[in-house]
């Protein structure tokens, strides 16, 4: 898919150009949140959730729930960025990024936790809903604050995800170079779609 928006370049309107410097790393001008900068307040919104930065949860455990939500959305991009930039940092190897892609809850590579990681990503994406037993699980490894901030995220992925896939956002050059092991083409396996 083309780009339906070219995202913007500098020199940046004032409140454009200190939303953009307090969301991206420094020195990585994001397509995504160049593109989101068409509408400034937008643009202001995402920055100001907070929901780019790390919270309460564990690295990794945030992680895995970004990227199983961006594979379960078919967002590329957003599966790239977080691969290339992430995935190192999270500790998660390789066998577990593919059990991302490609497996489910059952997985070998998760621990009880991280299975009801996936379980919660799949449910949300598949239902909108958190079933009861799932939410008993959930309760016996995370807190109140933490089971919040769980399902914001994957909703804040979605929307991600949506943005991306809506306006056809291209692949950032550094996240070109992630292989794609047959990631979104497995994704049509794990999601039967």
């Amino acid at each position: 898919m083309l780009p339906r928006l070219t995202p913007i370049d500098p020199p940046y309107e004032e409140g454009v150009a200190a939303a953009l410097a307090g969301a991206m790393p420094p020195g990585v001008p994001l397509l995504l949140l160049r593109t989101i900068a068409h509408n400034p307040r937008v643009l202001e919104m995402i920055r100001a959730s907070h929901l780019l930065d790390r919270g309460s949860l564990a690295r990794r455990h945030r992680a895995i729930v970004i990227l199983r939500t961006t594979v379960r959305c078919t967002c590329e991009y957003e599966w790239r960025v977080r691969a290339s930039l992430c995935a190192a940092r999270a500790e998660l190897r390789q066998t577990e990024m593919a059990a991302i892609a490609y497996g489910g809850a059952s997985d070998p590579a998760w621990s009880q936790p991280e299975r009801t990681l996936i379980r919660l990503v799949d449910e949300l994406h598949d239902t909108a809903r958190i079933s009861d037993a799932l939410w008993t699980e959930l309760r016996r490894h995370w807190s109140d604050a933490q089971l919040v901030e769980l399902v914001v995220v994957v909703g804040f992925y979605h929307t991600i995800s949506f943005v991306v896939n809506g306006l056809g956002v291209e692949l950032e050059p550094p996240a070109a170079s992630v292989s794609r092991d047959r990631v979104f083409e497995a994704k049509l396996e794990v999601t039967g779609t």
